[in-house]
């Protein structure tokens, strides 16, 4: 009886046991199961108590070990009722796995032995015991197996074979829910509201993850958040309240797959829905990414037994959080899928990455703000094969915004947790919200070395300068300049630059008079001293450059900040001699609108700035002016020193960022249309109307003090003096001090020249490296790269051959080298070289495209094919791997596929009439005319309007403008 009971306990334990491990899942029977292996396993504890001595007496020595281990077993799962089996409890769970097994295996081969199984003396009893310990550990290995490889497989984010040909194709379509929002849900429902305002459940375990994000953006992307509430308000009066979904889907999860937001959202933007942001249950209830084409492209899974964790009855959430400790697997598996570990940045995307189409604009495909493709493609991600600078190890997403805290709540490392601050860059809900921790936290993140500014170099005004900057001035719309001026700026495919995505987003200038004249340079500053003569005009050279960021600079929504370089002179006397980027009202107004600005600057169809967070009307870009990550930007000033000047002039830089513009932040908290001009018009393709800033502050989040003066941050700082000669005194030569600990100052400045456009400037600056240091192959490797993109293939081959010989592995040389054999026609070649740079970086999609784009030359149409659409495997949306796959299958007789391919290239390139629209604002708004070209220089806008010889220059700080 004895035996047949503890038969039949063992049975139960082992079945349960085997099924818990296998297949963890949050569900009644899964739970069930569990209750039921708690139970048969305190029963079995209990009857070893008593009957354990009885059975061992008599038992084969092979038994009686099986059954120690059996009773050790189960005083570890005692303890595991007590403790739990969290991650600090891993090795008390395994070693209670580990004794159940190895007693279960050591019984069965004792059981066999008793039936006559390999019973011939010692060795075969070894033998058997033996066997059945390994039978057991197969067993057990597949069982992990099958835990953990199919789950981890079924939860991978993978793009699929084609983009969708319009924006109906995505998510339910235009019948869906959600729509235009791509997202879905796994039961094709609605989710009740309150499943997503209930994070105060979670902090029952996760306590200091809960504070973090008490106080982070993401509590706050919805109603609660002043700017975000006015731009969904002026978007449902503009264009309806369906296309606002186009926001929802990442923003508003509590109202929108409730249904809540079918309705005008000032009907419902205050109700505890409204104000409930991103909570925990939003980011962690996504079960699957179908894409890395972002725009919320996922689907919510809506867990069976989450009423319980956030029942009103204490013994419910006890009795939830008792079985949750038990065993976390399923929780674990319900709220941390595997790519939110694995594909940290492929899950970001799904929201830090969008597109506008019809359904939301009422014009065409647009892109919206990117994160994820400009960090795939560079170095910092270990993707990209053509970055300037790479860190000593690739970094994701979670690297820089969720770092590591110390915390000893349910799920800790080693007593730390990813931080749910999620610090990067909102300096504005902090502030309104009064939140002096997390304020501190973005401050110093902001501070920490993500950018750097150098005051470079300086030189004295040319003559040849003068003629080429006046000839640039002339461009009143874009394109080619006249005159003197060669170059061609870029075309402005998106809302968004290109950055290292691909080399043809850098402008060529060919005019040698607009190159900087390396040899009449004082460099570098800092280690070279300066010297001015009074009343002389020099050109200040000042380099802005990308370290810690994975992302272009800056990020996000880059239409919706003020982010500039200012830069200022002041003599000995206190006096200011010059400034460029000055803020108005002591620093809480406008910024001189003739600043260096880092931003997308984008018009409607009227020509009036996108300013109100009124992405759907955007219909061309002015400008865009953003830093690739591991790269820099070389921004030149015209400085006049007065004529009684003496002593020393002091310069000082800054990188200034302040979240938001001071113009929508004035909008999103006072912004009415002006009743005198209630006339005029106002579409989705437009807003002609007037604004003033006379409504109620009081009655938006954050707005009780009035208009928030947000606070205007220094990511970095560079100071240098010029010493001022006497007048009479001559022209100081030119002075240029090589030091190796100076190299990167040299590879930063070409860098910038070389990005826009100024490849002569640029391949001296990178010269200077192989100067310092002939053996570091970058400055060979740069130089090549210049000359590559300026069409000096003997030039570009000599240096890079250089390269190859310091470096015979280094990928962006081999990039280089295949581009300049490409453009010579040897094509056999340049297959060859970038076969080297695949196998280090197989996934970099301009690799791709380029060894596809040689194949289809050659006429090697299914090989060409092959490698574009390994590009579609990186990113569904690339514009030239579209293009190539409908001339491939074209060539290949496919034309059903040619015509879909057809259909993406048409949907992703842009609109290059709507540059048109760029000539009157640019002919009404000179400072963004200057911003435009892409080689320009800024003027003081403190000193009264001097005459000038350039004209272009010249200004005044006035007004501030919309865009401002």
């Amino acid at each position: 009886m004895k035996r047949r009971f503890s038969a039949i306990l063992l049975f139960v334990l082992f079945a349960t046991a085997a099924y818990l491990f296998v297949w963890p899942s949050a569900n009644v029977p899964y739970f069930g199961a569990v209750i039921l292996h708690l139970l048969a396993g305190i029963t079995l504890l209990v009857f070893l108590l008593f009957a354990l001595r009885g059975i061992l007496r008599g038992a084969s020595i092979t038994s009686r070990i099986g059954w120690v281990l059996i009773a050790v077993a189960g005083v570890l799962g005692a303890v595991l009722i007590k403790t739990g089996a969290r991650r600090d409890e891993c090795t008390l769970l395994y070693a209670h796995i580990g004794a159940c097994v190895a007693g279960g295996a050591l019984l069965a081969s004792a059981w066999a032995g008793n039936r006559g199984f390999l019973t011939q003396g010692r060795a075969a009893g070894f033998l058997r015991n033996a066997m059945f310990l390994l039978a057991a550990a197969l067993a057990v290995s597949g069982a992990w197996w099958m835990r953990t490889v199919p789950w981890e497989r079924a939860h991978r984010i993978e793009n699929p074979a084609i983009a969708p040909a319009t924006m109906d194709s995505e998510g339910d379509g235009p019948g869906g829910p959600f729509f235009p929002s791509s997202a879905q849900t796994a039961h094709g429902g609605s989710i009740p509201a309150n499943y997503f305002t209930e994070s105060d459940s979670c902090q029952r375990c996760h306590a200091d993850i809960y504070k973090e994000w008490q106080g982070s953006a993401h509590h706050f992307s919805s109603f609660n958040n002043a700017w975000y509430r006015k731009s969904i308000e002026y978007m449902q009066d503009t264009v309806g309240v369906k296309p606002s979904k186009w926001c929802a889907g990442c923003h508003d999860p509590a109202l929108l797959y409730s249904g809540m937001f079918n309705r005008p959202i000032r009907e419902v933007e205050d109700t505890p829905a409204g104000q409930a942001g991103l909570g925990c249950m939003m980011c962690h209830s996504i079960a699957k990414v179908k894409s890395t084409m972002g725009q919320a492209d996922f689907q919510l899974e809506y867990p069976a037994l989450h009423r319980m964790a956030a029942s009103s009855n204490p013994l419910v959430r006890r009795l939830h959080d008792f079985l949750t400790e038990l065993n976390p697997e399923p929780h674990r598996r319900v709220f941390l899928k595997p790519f939110m570990r694995t594909q940290t940045a492929e899950f970001c995307s799904t929201c830090h990455k969008v597109h506008l189409d019809v359904p939301v604009n009422h014009y065409r495909w647009v892109r919206g703000f990117n994160e994820y493709d400009n960090w795939q493609a560079s170095g910092v991600s270990f993707q990209g094969a053509r970055s300037f600078y790479y860190p000593a190890k690739g970094q994701a997403c979670a690297d820089c915004h969720m770092p590591l805290t110390h915390s000893a709540d349910a799920g800790n490392i080693a007593g730390n947790v990813h931080s749910h601050r999620f610090p990067a860059a909102n300096t504005a809900l902090p502030y309104v919200n009064d939140d002096q921790q997390q304020l501190s936290d973005t401050e110093k993140f902001l501070t920490d070395h993500e950018v750097s500014v150098d005051i470079f170099a300086i030189s004295p005004e040319t003559a040849s300068q003068n003629g080429a900057n006046a000839a640039a001035a002339r461009a009143q719309s874009g394109g080619t300049a006249v005159g003197g001026g060669n170059f061609v700026a870029p075309n402005l495919e998106t809302t968004f630059a290109q950055g290292e995505e691909a080399e043809t987003s850098v402008p060529t200038n060919a005019s040698p008079e607009s190159a900087t004249p390396i040899a009449l340079l004082t460099a570098p500053l800092n280690r070279t001293p300066a010297s001015v003569r009074p009343g002389g005009t020099y050109r200040v050279d000042v380099v802005v450059r990308t370290r810690k960021l994975g992302h272009f600079f800056p990020g996000g929504t880059v239409d919706a900040y003020d982010c500039w370089l200012e830069l200022k002179a002041v003599d000995d006397k206190g006096e200011t001699v010059f400034w460029s980027g000055r803020t108005r009202d002591g620093g809480e107004g406008p910024v001189d609108p003739g600043a260096h600005f880092y931003r997308s600057l984008q018009i409607d169809a009227h020509g009036n700035p996108i300013n109100k967070r009124n992405a759907w009307s955007t219909r061309a870009a002015v400008y865009v002016r953003l830093i690739p990550p591991g790269a820099a930007d070389t921004v030149h000033y015209r400085l006049q020193i007065p004529q009684s000047a003496s002593g020393r002039i002091h310069l000082s830089a800054r990188v200034n960022y302040r979240k938001f513009a001071w113009w929508n932040t004035q909008f999103s908290f006072a912004g009415t249309r002006d009743p005198k001009d209630a006339d005029m018009s106002r579409s989705p393709n437009f807003d002609d109307a007037h604004y003033v800033f006379t409504g109620d502050p009081t009655k938006v989040p954050g707005g009780g003090k009035g208009i928030p003066a947000l606070p205007i941050v220094a990511m970095a700082e560079n100071a240098v003096d010029l010493n001022v000669l006497p007048p009479n005194a001559a022209e100081p030569k030119p002075k240029v001090e090589l030091n190796r600990d100076d190299w990167t100052r040299w590879n930063d400045f070409g860098i910038g020249l070389f990005l826009q456009g100024d490849l002569s400037g640029a391949a001296g600056a990178f010269e200077k490296i192989t100067e310092i240091d002939p053996k570091n192959p970058d400055g060979w490797v740069n130089m090549g790269r210049a000359r590559v993109q300026e069409g000096n293939l003997t030039a570009a081959r000599e240096v890079l051959d250089r390269a190859l010989g310091l470096s015979p592995k280094l990928a962006r040389t081999h990039f280089f080298y295949a581009r300049m054999l490409r453009q010579e026609g040897h094509y056999d070649e340049a297959a060859e070289h970038l076969r080297v740079v695949l196998s280090q970086y197989p996934r970099d999609r301009v690799v791709h495209d380029d060894l596809g784009r040689i194949y289809f030359l050659q006429r090697r149409y299914s090989d060409a094919v092959k490698e574009f659409n390994a590009t579609l495997a990186i990113d569904p949306e690339d514009l030239e791997a579209n293009y190539n796959l409908m001339l491939c299958n074209t060539g290949l007789g496919r034309s059903d596929q040619a015509n879909e391919y057809q259909k993406r290239y048409l949907r992703f390139k842009a609109d290059e009439s709507a540059q048109t629209l760029t000539g009157p604002y640019l002919r009404t708004h000179p400072d963004d005319n200057t911003e435009r070209q892409p080689i320009h220089e800024h003027v003081s806008a403190e000193a009264p309007k001097q005459k000038s010889k350039v004209g272009k220059y010249s200004g005044v700080f006035g007004q501030a403008k919309d865009s401002d």
